[in-house]
């Protein structure tokens, strides 16, 4: 838990030091992370925006080897394709993950994504890019409710486009500066508190519409 919690706060690091081992491998690393967040309803402890941040940040430096428009292109395959299969098995086997994975697939997860999705409508899987937790269940929850796959696709190639163009370029032009590179772990936090907040306003909102006794 320490060393993923180390490589989370300082991905920028972490990432830097696996392109310069590993060169172009670092995209199909990249690829299998956003797809495995976006895609595997059972991982959505892995990082989405801090990442895409970072690779931005990284791929700023010249000598990093990192081409932030090749990695915009798989960035947004992958997510593309990971809600595409999340939709999927939520339409195939929705019910059973739920029963098989209690612990990771927990209720109130999937309570908070059916209310984003009551709010908001089929918008939340555009708004669910940018919410860690909501972004992994949308589109499981969108498939086991047997939202449209057409309309659901619509709404997901937008939804990843505007994901990798609004990060990534944030990532490349902030992320160089002095002060954020030194504090980039309070970035990282950052970027996970204002992701967050449209779930925490949810939630309060739902507390202070229920009737009082």
């Amino acid at each position: 838990m320490k060393e993923f919690l180390d490589i989370f706060l300082h991905i920028n690091d972490h990432l830097a030091a696996f392109t310069q081992q590993h060169g172009t491998l670092v995209y199909l690393f990249v690829f299998t992370i956003i797809f495995c967040e976006t895609g595997l309803v059972v991982t959505p402890f892995l990082p989405g925006d801090s990442l895409l941040f970072a690779i931005g940040a990284v791929s700023a430096d010249s000598n990093s080897g990192l081409s932030i428009w090749m990695a915009a292109a798989i960035i947004t395959i992958a997510a593309i394709l990971g809600d595409t299969v999340n939709y999927w098995i939520g339409r195939k086997f929705g019910n059973w993950v739920v029963l098989k994975f209690p612990k990771i697939v927990k209720p109130e997860h999937l309570e908070k994504t059916h209310d984003f999705f009551k709010t908001h409508g089929g918008k939340t899987i555009i708004m669910a890019r940018f919410v860690p937790i909501i972004r992994t269940f949308a589109p499981f929850v969108a498939g086991s409710g047997g939202m449209n796959f057409q309309r659901f696709m619509s709404y997901n190639i937008f939804g990843a486009l505007l994901w990798v163009i609004l990060l990534l370029p944030a990532g490349y032009y902030f992320g160089s500066i002095p002060i954020v590179k030194k504090n980039f772990e309070l970035v990282v936090i950052g970027i996970v508190f204002i992701s967050a907040l449209p779930v925490m306003i949810e939630v309060l909102k739902a507390k202070l519409a229920k009737p009082r006794p």
